[in-house]
Order: structure tokens, then sequence, then C-alpha cells
């Protein structure tokens, strides 16, 4: 039995992905975007970039590749003391203005300089569109940084935009549609062709299309042509088949973070005395300090990279239910009381020198310690609030909400919420409710007002149809997303799960054991492909029941992974929810081993699940769990970016969040 663990070890390490690549490959074409104008330069930054290049690369790479100063890409004039100022942003008209801007101020200054615009992820024609409508067109040399999928964990990659939702629809602008098809085409040179393409969605639709119609390269150095024996199948999931989870407030340990702190781009702003080394008073108990009673409300803040890779700790704690991390910290704690006890009472100089050796990692895990005990203690009084607790009963009180002036975000989730998973909102209500938002001022709420009328109106939109009355006006009966189909999916795919005392054993073993009880509907359609068992019954113990083998089921090792054999056996349930369904087998090409059905093999494949418009912390941790209930399928979650409700909520009435221009200094 030893010797097949060890195997099922090496074959997962043989058939891991390594995202680490993908990281490579945007550093190596961001230093070649450098070199490709030479002498020194002025780099001239779009502030939405800064996040994801954070995550990709330090300030140290700039200057060591000829950038002599940097400046935030915003209105106003620009001094650069370099013959070369690089623009480097994404294709957005007002980007394009202000650099229009630069260069005819420049030239009524006689300052002579080179301009090099690089837009990331691609050239845009309609750039090249409006510099010729400003007069500047032939001072601009124009190119590409190809910045692609950015890891955010070992498991979790990001093309890191935060403009995919509102862009689609709202806007009505598909360009991440193509871009998501370019970044998956360098998933498929890097590892062979997905064998097979399933989704759900409009978008999943044309994403599913544009990635077939790629033409096969015929290169040795390129995989794309070749059937992948590392990835089983992609799974594409349009946020419009799910907006329900997003609207929810997240239970895990990592999506409270987000709702409470905010992650942008990996990172948290925390008070500084969280992120600061421990007292030395402290250094021989743990328990001494480990209470980080932290004043947020006028402690300078510091920005912390939230990773597993640094912090194992926070490795443990980022997909459990907060519920249980308390748990698991006096757990962590009485270890580490344990062995700074066990290991002071050292005699000997060899078990001394073995002391000294451990204790950097002892003093380095009571660190992590401290930060997120004292991280939980500021998220506590939140998740105890009237409000927090209201919202999550839904949904009598938002009314009562706007009257007590909660924050606006956490009205419109919960309208929103309702009016998606009751068929719309009674107009009388609807109207009185919106008449409350828009007319607060009078009532001396300065959170609400006339300012919020576009985002009303965007909501109720037939393209987002996320805020609608009931009943529907004539105009709407015939829009599908209007009709989202939340009763029938509550109980075919086994949505909300009792939270009995009696059924709490039931939700530990199944994926609504991140919302308490509610199973995100994205991970329940992913089940539907990769663990069909886990969408009729707790997998934990039927799908082990079903091999029907004593030995392996009384031994805790886990059930082989069925092969992906598509949507079968759910076309009815799926076919009721609103967007395009996906089952298309891509041609293997010459080179390709034949597709051994996994039932038959003891190799590890994975699994890509890409949502186009976002997906939140919570969801990847649900992603995480059903990965973990089966031998021989791993996911790996790609997205466009990360989510919450409020940021949807914001970036549809065009809020933008200045977090991210911080994050190279």
């Amino acid at each position: 039995m030893a010797s097949t663990g060890h195997s099922t070890s090496q074959n997962d390490d043989q058939f891991t992905l390594d995202v680490t690549l993908l990281s490579e490959i945007n550093r190596k074409l961001l230093v070649d975007a450098f070199n490709s104008v030479n002498g020194a330069k002025t780099l001239v930054l779009d502030p939405a970039l800064a996040g994801p290049l954070g995550l990709v690369t330090e300030v140290a790479l700039f200057k060591q590749h000829g950038v002599d100063k940097m400046f935030w890409l915003e209105p106003g004039p620009l001094t650069s003391s370099t013959p070369n100022v690089v623009y480097l942003c994404r294709p957005s008209i007002k980007h394009i203005k202000v650099i229009a801007d630069h260069i005819k101020r420049h030239a009524r200054e006689s300052r002579k300089h080179v301009y090099t615009l690089l837009l990331v992820p691609r050239v845009s024609t309609l750039v090249s569109q409006i510099l010729e409508e400003e007069g500047v067109l032939g001072d601009v040399n124009i190119g590409a940084y190809n910045l692609q999928f950015i890891p955010l964990a070992s498991d979790v990659i990001s093309l890191e935009d935060e403009r995919a939702f509102k862009e689609i629809w709202v806007d009505g602008d598909e360009t991440i549609v193509f871009d998501s098809a370019q970044a998956l085409t360098t998933i498929q040179r890097l590892y062979g062709r997905f064998p097979r393409i399933v989704g759900k969605g409009d978008c999943a639709g044309r994403l599913a299309k544009l990635l077939q119609l790629q033409s096969p390269a015929t290169a040795n150095s390129d995989n794309s042509a070749i059937a992948s024996d590392k990835i089983d199948c992609l799974v594409i999931l349009d946020r419009r088949v799910d907006m329900i989870t997003p609207l929810l407030t997240q239970l895990t340990y990592e999506g409270l973070i987000d709702e409470v702190f905010t992650i942008k781009h990996s990172h948290v702003e925390l008070p500084t005395s969280l992120l600061s080394p421990p007292t030395p008073a402290g250094a021989g108990s743990s328990s001494s300090s480990t209470s980080a009673n932290v004043s947020v409300k006028k402690e300078s803040k510091k920005k912390h990279h939230l990773t597993a890779m640094s912090d194992p700790l926070f490795a443990e704690l980022r997909d459990l239910n907060f519920s249980s991390v308390g748990k698991r910290l006096n757990k962590v704690a009485r270890r580490l009381d344990e062995n700074y006890k066990t290991n002071l009472q050292s005699k000997t100089v060899a078990q001394l020198r073995d002391f000294v050796g451990k204790l950097g990692g002892l003093q380095s895990e009571h660190q992590s310690l401290r930060l997120h005990t004292g991280l939980s203690e500021l998220i506590v009084p939140h998740t105890h609030s009237e409000q927090f607790n209201k919202s999550l009963e839904i949904q009598q009180t938002i009314e009562e909400l706007i009257s007590q002036g909660a924050d606006l975000r956490l009205v419109i989730r919960l309208l929103c919420l309702v009016s998606v998973t009751s068929g719309g909102i009674k107009t009388k209500v609807l109207e009185n409710i919106k008449r409350e938002v828009l007319q607060s001022l009078s009532n001396a709420l300065k959170a609400y007002g006339y300012e919020y009328l576009p985002l009303l109106l965007a909501l109720s939109d037939p393209s987002l149809a996320m805020l609608l009355p009931n009943p529907l006006p004539a105009s709407m009966v015939s829009v599908p997303l209007a009709k989202y189909p939340y009763t029938s999916l509550r109980k075919s795919l086994r949505l909300l799960i009792d939270d009995s005392p009696e059924a709490l054993e039931e939700v530990e073993n199944d994926i609504s054991y991140v919302y308490s009880g509610y199973a995100p509907v994205s991970v329940r359609l992913v089940q539907c492909i990769a663990q069909k068992g886990g969408v009729l019954s707790n997998p934990a113990e039927k799908e082990r029941a079903n091999i029907n083998d004593d030995i392996l089921s009384n031994s805790g090792i886990k059930a082989q992974a069925h092969p992906i054999v598509g949507w079968k056996g759910f076309e009815d349930i799926v076919a009721t929810i609103p967007g395009e369904t996906v089952d298309m087998v891509q041609n293997r090409g010459i080179s390709s081993p034949p597709l051994v059905p996994m039932m038959h093999s003891e190799r590890t494949t994975t699994t890509v699940v890409f949502f186009i418009g976002g997906c939140t912390y919570t969801e990847i941790s649900a992603l995480r769990w059903v990965g973990r209930q089966n031998r021989g399928r791993r996911f790996l979650i790609a997205t466009t970016g990360i989510i919450s409700g409020a940021s949807v909520i914001d970036s549809i009435a065009g809020i933008g969040n200045a977090a991210g221009t911080k994050g190279i200094q």
C-alpha cells in the first residue's frame, strides 16, 4: 500500500502544471518590450497596471533595463529629462487622449522626445484611430506588452482585468473574450491542446468557438497541435450563469478578508502593528503575543502580500469557513507553545545547536500566527454586527438598512440577490426602495442620492437584468436573463442544505460549507462535469460507497476521478439556465496519444476552470474542496479577475479603486 501511495505522489508531481512558467513568460516579454527602446527612458504607467505588474516583477528590473524615472499616466504636464518616453497602458480612450495631450504640449514647448506606446495586452486599431484624430499618430511608435495570465497561487491564474464584467455586460464591449482566447491559447502552447471544451453561457460559447478556430501550430516547439496529456478538459463559465454567488457575503477566511479589507492583486492594506515582528517579551510564549487588540480607525496602514508560498499558515486558513478559523489558530498556538517549551529545555550543546537552527522557523510561524490572530480579531466585530447578520437573513430588512444609512453596496447587493432568486421584486416595493435611495438626501443620508441613478438604470437593463420588477414589463418578458431558474436549480443542483444539527455533517462534507449551507451554482456546474456524484449526494460518503470496495473505503483512500464526458446526465438541468451550452471535442492531431479514460489509469490530470467575468475567493475555496475529494484530478482555476459583490457594484457604478495605484513605488 505504501508503494502505491508513493507512485501516486510521483504521478501528481509529473502531471501538475507549473504555473511559474507564466510568470517567466510575462517577465521576459516585459524585458523585451523595454529593450526594444534603446537608451534611457521615462516610463509613464497606467495606474491600473501597477498591481498586476507588482505580481510579475519588481521596480529594480525596470531600472536594469533603462528606466530612469516613472510617472503615473494622468492629465496635466509631463516633464521628462530622457530622450525616450515610454507609455505602458491599457487601450482606453481616456488614456490615449492624455498621451496625445502630452505630445502636443511638448511640441508647443519645443521639447523633442521619442515616444513609444506599449499597449496591454495587444495593439488596438481604435488607439491608432484616436491618435490620428488628435494629429499625433506619426509621432508615436506603437507596440504591445502581451501581459496574460498572472499566477496568484499554485492553482490560480488571473488576467487581473477588473474591467471585464462591466465592459461585457454594461458597455457591450467583448474585447476581453478575444484576450481570454489569446491567454488560453498560451496555455495550450505550453501544455497541449485542450482535448475537450465544456461550458455554459453566451460568452463561454463565443470564447470556445474562438479557441476552436485557432490554427494549430506545426512547429515542434509548440504543443498546441497535440492533445494535452496533462489537461483533460477546459470548463468555461460565463459569470452571468451564476450571479447569485458573488452577490452573497463570503464566509471563508480569505473571502471575508476581501469583504472587510478588500484584496487587490493579492495585496491587502493592514494596520502596521499587525505586520511588525512580535516584541521580545513574547518570544518565549505564543499565547502572550497572539492577541492583537488593534484600533484600525487611526492607525497607519501598510500593504501586505497574502501568499501561501511564504505563509504556510495562510494556506491552512484561507479556504476554511470563518467559524473554524479560531479552532485552527488555537491548535497552532498550542503546538508552538509546546515546541518552545521542549526546545528551551535543551541541555547539551548539540541540542542547543538544533534549537538555534529551528528558532528562525519558529519565530516566522509565531509572527504568522500573530498576524492571522490579529486579523481574525478585526474581522469578528464585522461578523457580529447587526448589518452583517441582517444581510445574511435577507431580507426583510432592506428598507430598514436604507433608513440606517447602511453601505449602499450592501443594499444594492441584497436587492439584486432578491431579484435574481425571486424572479424580480414586487413593482411597488421596488419603486419605493429606489425612491428611498435616490431621495435620501432629504433624510440627511449622504451615502445616497441621484448620482446613483445610472447604477440603478444599468442594473435594470436587459443586458444585466439584475434588478427587475415583478411582474416583468412586456418589453422584458422575452429576455432570457430575466427568468433565472433559481427555484428549480435549488432542488436539482442541491443548492441549499438544511443547517439544522441533524444536517451538520452533510454540510461539512459538501461544498456548501463555504457558505454555511449554500452551494455555489458555478461550482455545482463544475461538479456536473468533473464530480457527478457530488451534485446528487454527499460525495465524501456516496462516491466511495459506489466503488463497492470495503478495503478501499475503510483505508480512507479516495476514489479515482471519473473521466470527463461533458454534461451527460445533466443536459435538461443545464438547458434551463440562460445562455449557450458548450460541449466540443477538439481534434487531437496526428501526434496525439490516445485519450485513456481516467478510471483505468493512475495518472493525475488537470481540469482548467475558466471564469469569464471574474470569480470570488469563495468559489476558489469550493473548487479546491472538490479537487481534494478524488484521486487523479486537480483543478487549475483561471479567471479574468477576482471579484466580490462590492467590486461588481463598484464596477457597474463606474467607481474606481485607487488601491491598485500603489502597487509600484
